[in-house]
């Protein structure tokens, strides 16, 4: 939450709008810097300049989180990370997805062992927490819609996943489902490769 108030520094005497859902908006420390809040509902679609957002609410341990689906000029991108399960609802929202941007936090037997503590270990691994390689890779087994041109999976643990952990779990996962999906793996603190529509 630090870089929030960052975004919202006037530029040329104009502060840059921050969109954040309207029960998540009260429960930042804002601090000094409020910055110039565009309220809205989960669930609810809105534009901003040519873009269509869509949010959905997502399972996960905070107040009102949501993922979102952008859409311009007739291609659509949609962001789930920081979720503990895919309820049918994101399985819908994420549908027709040319990009996808899906949560491969951890790997199960890495976060078993892991340096977290064990009440840390039963949050990440809760149905509010986050998703692992095996529950990402189930979804694009069994869900990834052919319109996928490009799969990112991200938000990768740096103490308890590997990129090549999710890399050949997805990759076996693709297997087979006759798909003609790009995969990239967004690596902690490395700049992923640039991609176009």
């Amino acid at each position: 939450m630090a870089g929030l108030p960052v975004l919202a520094k006037p530029r040329d005497g104009v502060q840059i709008p921050v969109y954040v859902s309207r029960l998540t908006a009260p429960c930042i420390p804002w601090g000094d810097c409020v910055p110039n809040l565009q309220l809205f509902q989960a669930g609810s679609a809105f534009t901003i300049g040519d873009i269509e957002v869509t949010s959905f609410t997502i399972p996960h341990d905070a107040v009102d989180p949501v993922g979102f689906s952008f859409r311009a000029e007739g291609i659509k991108i949609s962001i789930a990370t920081d979720l503990g399960y895919l309820p049918d609802s994101v399985r819908v929202q994420l549908r027709g997805s040319d990009a996808l941007l899906l949560e491969s936090n951890h790997d199960l037997n890495m976060l078993k062992v892991g340096p977290y503590p064990w009440s840390v270990k039963q949050r990440v691994m809760g149905r509010m927490g986050h998703l692992s390689n095996d529950a990402a890779c189930t979804f694009v087994r069994e869900d990834l819609d052919h319109s996928t041109s490009t799969l990112i999976l991200g938000h990768l643990s740096e103490h308890n996943n590997h990129p090549e952990l999710v890399r050949q779990a997805a990759l076996g996962a693709l297997d087979g489902r006759s798909l003609f999906t790009k995969l990239l793996i967004a690596e902690p603190g490395k700049l992923l490769e640039a991609f176009c529509y």
